[in-house]
């Protein structure tokens, strides 16, 4: 099998890549802009059976600034994606902001993907993703440094570790699930009750309209096929800390 991963380099590409090596014979084929490939003009490889297709922007505040090069990177890039590998197979990155394009240019631009995406592509739905290699201004390392500046008191979140994350796209690559399909715990976080799991002081900050109130997925065309996510967000933040104690 010959799989196409784009944003082969990033934080959930680089454990992925990881995780197929572990458990797939196949050739991969790493796209990223680390590589100096930009999907808006490099060229795309021949014979590919398996598209995982990840490469994009995140981030709602960034989008805020810059709403035209989130259209370009995540909306033309994948359209195409879709249109060079219209006979492969298509798994590509989408997000749970999607579910409300209203708040923000980066939910827009993952629920319009969704919109473009041919019939029997499948868009993973990720919800907060934590772990290796995971930036160091996201929340759950900086819970781990102790070194929270603010939270959305009245959010909530589900919090996903990158392997589970992993292990869930590698189960689904011959599953015949199309449309699109959350990716996370099916657990949601207040993010006051994590906070004050550890005494950690912070900057009240009210949720804003541009975000999302709770992110939990739904996760039972997960569930139907055994899956279930193997870790606990705060044995994690706990094993984490004692390692920077030790």
């Amino acid at each position: 099998m010959n799989i196409l991963l784009t944003g082969s380099e990033g934080f959930i590409g680089s454990n992925l890549k990881l995780h197929l090596e572990n458990n797939i014979d196949a050739n991969i084929h790493g796209i990223d802009l680390k590589f100096g490939d930009d999907l808006q003009t490099c060229l795309l490889p021949e014979n590919i059976d398996l598209v995982i297709h990840l490469a994009g922007l995140s981030g709602v505040r960034q989008s805020l600034d810059n709403p035209t090069n989130y259209w370009k990177q995540n909306v033309i890039v994948s359209q195409r994606i879709f249109d060079t590998y219209k006979d492969s197979k298509i798994m590509y990155a989408s997000s749970s902001t999607a579910k409300e394009p209203w708040r923000n240019p980066y939910a827009f631009s993952k629920f319009s993907v969704e919109q473009l995406a041919p019939e029997k592509t499948l868009g993973m739905r990720f919800t907060t993703t934590y772990g290796p290699n995971a930036r160091e201004q996201m929340l759950i390392p900086s819970i781990i440094r102790n070194d929270v500046s603010y939270i959305n008191i009245d959010h909530s979140r589900d919090f996903i570790h990158v392997d589970d994350l992993c292990s869930a796209i590698i189960m689904l690559i011959d599953k015949n699930e199309y449309g699109v399909i959350d990716i996370g715990t099916g657990i949601s976080h207040k993010l006051t009750d994590i906070m004050s799991h550890y005494d950690l002081t912070y900057d009240n900050r009210i949720g804003t309209e541009i975000e999302r109130l709770d992110n939990k997925a739904d996760i039972e065309n997960l569930t139907k096929y055994g899956w279930s996510a193997k870790y606990n967000l705060i044995d994690y933040i706990n094993d984490e800390r004692m390692k920077r104690i030790n």
